[in-house]
């Protein structure tokens, strides 16, 4: 998402220092900006202190694991960076009189008891599971944000990201649409956990990307859910993954097939619904997603067809 969002910055005429520990990231996705006169990279860990020369408009606190595979990997580097980070990197736009947006996430609704998630839904969260590394943590963030707000003025955004896919996400990411892709690619069956009636809402990354910016640019202070609601359960993305994956010819994929395994102990508290409302994103923003389901799908695909035959 990172090196997405580094290419519409340089888009749209900003200049642009890339900061990350690449504990989950990979330089690969921003080789291609590395003769970019208005891009810098600087490989460290925003969970010490961050030092800056001249001046800074914008900070923007996207780094942490966000996939399960990787923040019970890295449970104790999950909570660091949603707190020692999220302090340091606010830190940076207090010093530099910088604008902030904290890149949240609908996991702070934890397994929702209502449905669709709204902004005002405080969430239903277990804080010692093995998903409360990376829920509480952004929880946190979201509440030393807005401390940061309403005591040092500083000028805060909250985005809330849903499901988000596309190309440059990792076949082992462990999420679920890369886990399809990879197993369909390799001929390997679709491994679905639980009966597969837990549903989510799948955007694709330049909608989110779009959206992250027009929130960056707008004065709202108050967190702002961005995601596509268009929910489906995770049965029917794998089937639509497979056969997505036969239609563009991955060679393996016709000895796949969908399969139900027994639900892991750490994925206890899976959520089992989730769609994003997104009223107060069109209303403030302006904002909705544009890429449908099949065509995105269609593009990661691809991504991965292209990336394994490299």
């Amino acid at each position: 998402m990172g090196s997405h969002l580094c290419d519409y910055l340089l888009d749209q005429g900003h200049e642009v220092v890339c900061v990350d520990n690449l504990i989950t990231g990979n330089t690969d996705n921003i080789a291609h900006l590395f003769g970019n006169e208005k891009f810098t990279f600087a490989k460290h860990d925003v969970t010490d202190y961050i030092y800056l020369l001249g001046p800074v408009d914008f900070v923007l606190h996207f780094a942490s694991p966000a996939s399960p595979v990787d923040y019970l990997r890295l449970p104790i580097q999950t909570l660091k960076v949603g707190s020692l980070g999220t302090h340091k990197a606010l830190g940076l736009a207090k010093q530099k009189g910088a604008r902030f947006l904290l890149a949240s996430t609908s996991e702070v609704y934890g397994d929702p008891q209502v449905h669709p998630q709204t902004e005002d839904y405080w969430g239903n969260v277990n804080p010692i599971g093995y998903r409360g590394v990376y829920d509480e943590a952004k929880r946190f963030a979201e509440a030393l944000t807005m401390a940061y707000h309403r005591y040092h003025s500083i000028d805060t955004r909250i985005a809330r990201i849903f499901n988000t896919y596309g190309p440059r996400m990792r076949l082992d990411d462990g999420r679920a649409l890369p886990n399809f892709i990879s197993q369909a690619l390799r001929g390997q069956n679709l491994t679905v956990y639980g009966d597969g009636r837990q549903t989510r809402s799948f955007c694709y990354v330049s909608d989110l990307i779009e959206g992250i910016y027009r929130l960056l640019m707008s004065d709202e202070a108050m967190p702002v859910n961005i995601g596509n609601p268009d929910e489906l359960t995770i049965r029917e993305a794998a089937d639509e993954i497979l056969e997505c994956s036969r239609r563009l010819g991955a060679e393996n994929a016709s000895k796949s097939s969908v399969e139900l395994v027994p639900m892991p102990e750490q994925n206890v508290d899976d959520p089992k619904v989730r769609r994003p409302d997104i009223t107060k994103a069109k209303k403030t923003l302006g904002w909705q997603p544009k890429v449908p389901r099949e065509e995105g799908f269609a593009r990661a695909v691809e991504y991965f067809i292209d990336k394994e035959k490299a």
